[in-house]
């Protein structure tokens, strides 16, 4: 019997998983990713519950936890750098159940173990699809056309896949008038053990120690529009929202306008009424981005291995295998799109009266939780 092959675009979080679990159920994977390089700018992400599960079943805990940042406070300040309120940022009290490391580290790490089994290629991306009732015919922006039996969507906010395949990206993307940028900074908060953030009415500014090499993280709100392209216009964003706010919010301005490895996008939702179209399926953000505003590592990592595990148990069957998949992590998400807006109003309160109310109830969490 022939082995079937599948192709993912995108060796990301979501995709590297996906190609890791692929390759241990007996599928013959290959990966392409756009990019030459993992980004280095984004911020620290956690891992835990079912996404933890999965990651130990990989092996691959020891060396999470091993570049684990160690981060275990928020600490949110005033306009003139003054303590407000002190939390934990732990969900638990056990610390051997979740980690928080780089972004980068955790791609890094997923994209090694899915290498010792799967094709991995960089540096291209898919140009076109088309599909019939056996199987895909790919084509490639550098590379030769190749089939597949299926193709998988891990290509994120923006995916090509999810264009080519389902329609333009405006037809599924739902703004949430806010935006996010990130990068490495030349300011330190002292303490490796906290994150600091700094509001105005309608901007954060947060500064993660990252293990020596802190990362800023700008989110605020905005009606702007913004083409994801434009680097100039992101710079333009961040300095008319930042500069004079307070704080170190003008050093950071500076930090960013000559940063070179940076991200910056509107926070988005993507609502899809199907995840799947004949041979093609989408995962992680390029499915059902919440960008920013939920547990996204987390979460990419438990869809990947839900797919992975629904086309083994519907071999030969990709269209159950999909439907099967989708039903699990769309119930499995449910409560995160719930809480999307509170979350939202907490790391960015609108007006003065929501950064009191935000703050007022952080000072009273922190003074209960003292022992």
């Amino acid at each position: 019997m022939t082995q079937k092959r599948v192709l993912l675009s995108g060796a990301g979080i979501a995709g590297a998983t996906a190609a890791y679990w692929l390759a241990r159920t007996g599928w013959q994977v290959t990966v392409v990713e756009k990019a030459a390089g993992v980004r280095s700018s984004g911020n620290p992400v956690d891992v835990r519950g079912e996404a933890a599960s999965v990651v130990r079943q990989m092996q691959l805990w020891p060396r999470l936890q091993e570049a684990a940042t160690g981060v275990s406070r928020l600490v949110v300040l005033d306009a003139g750098g003054h303590r407000r309120a002190v939390v934990g940022t732990r969900q638990t009290a056990d610390a051997g159940s979740e980690v928080e490391v780089a972004r980068s580290v955790l791609a890094g790490t997923l994209l090694d173990a899915a290498r010792d089994q799967a094709e991995v290629i960089v540096g291209d991306s898919i140009a076109a699809l088309t599909q019939d009732a056996d199987g895909v015919d790919v084509r490639f922006e550098q590379g030769s056309p190749r089939r597949f039996d299926l193709v998988l969507g891990a290509d994120g906010l923006h995916s090509a896949v999810r264009r080519l395949a389902f329609g333009p990206e405006q037809r599924f993307a739902n703004p949430f008038g806010m935006y996010v940028g990130t990068m490495r900074t030349s300011i330190s908060g002292g303490d490796p053990h906290e994150v600091l953030l700094f509001n105005r009415p309608g901007i954060s500014l947060s500064i993660h120690p990252a293990g020596g090499s802190p990362l800023a993280a700008f989110i605020f709100r905005s009606g702007e529009p913004y083409d994801h392209h434009d680097r100039e216009a992101a710079k333009r964003l961040v300095r008319a929202a930042y500069a004079g706010k307070g704080w170190v919010t003008d050093q950071a301005v500076a930090d960013w306008l000559v940063a070179d490895d940076v991200y910056f996008d509107a926070v988005t939702r993507i609502v899809m009424p199907s995840w799947a179209r004949g041979r093609v399926v989408l995962l992680g953000d390029a499915a059902d981005c919440i960008s920013l505003l939920g547990e996204g590592s987390s979460n990419a990592i438990v869809a990947a291995k839900a797919l992975a595990d629904a086309l083994a148990e519907h071999p030969g069957q990709h269209g159950a295998a999909f439907a099967a998949y989708e039903a699990t992590h769309r119930r499995r998400l449910r409560s995160f799109h719930r809480r999307a807006g509170l979350i939202s109003h907490f790391l960015v309160p609108a007006t003065d009266l929501g950064l009191r109310v935000r703050n007022t109830g952080l000072r009273l969490t922190s003074l209960f939780a003292r022992p």
